[in-house]
């Protein structure tokens, strides 16, 4: 069976030579683990994340934000079991999500398994402090630029 999604939003008025100065936008730096939140050229807040592991590496490229969620729902891509909010959770309690194929989507996001951050070992996803997750949600909107860099 065939799931059509709906087409993506764009955001061509995201950043424009007007707005650049005062623009929120995000940094990732996969090398060091961290993600980078700016408004225009200054440095605002900082993150350490956990990355996508070997054979599931987080794309890098220029991206921007595409969803936002409060305490998400889970569901495994592999067995398809749904996770509701909560403890057990293993996206937290927020998600911003930046990149999808159409059927499987790549984003930050909280944990409840905050020991592994600094390491790679997600499915390409940003794992991030809850906490972290949370002050960062609450800076940045659709469109957000979202740099991936090695």
């Amino acid at each position: 069976m065939l799931t059509i999604l709906p087409p993506l939003p764009t955001f061509e008025h995201a950043i424009t030579p007007e707005n650049a100065a005062i623009a929120v936008r995000l940094v990732v730096k996969l090398s060091q683990r961290r993600v980078y939140l700016y408004q225009g050229d200054r440095l605002l807040a900082k993150y350490t994340l956990a990355i996508g592991k070997q054979g599931w590496e987080t794309p890098t490229g220029i991206f921007q934000v595409l969803s936002k969620e409060k305490n998400p729902v889970f569901k495994s891509f592999r067995t398809g079991q749904l996770i509701e909010p909560g403890p057990d959770n293993p996206l937290g309690v927020r998600w911003i999500g930046i990149w999808t194929d159409g059927k499987t989507q790549i984003g930050f996001h909280g944990t409840n398994q905050e020991e592994l951050l600094g390491q790679a070992v997600s499915h390409g996803c940003l794992r991030m402090r809850n906490r972290d997750v949370t002050a960062m949600f609450d800076q940045v909107s659709l469109g957000t630029i979202v740099s991936v860099e090695p």
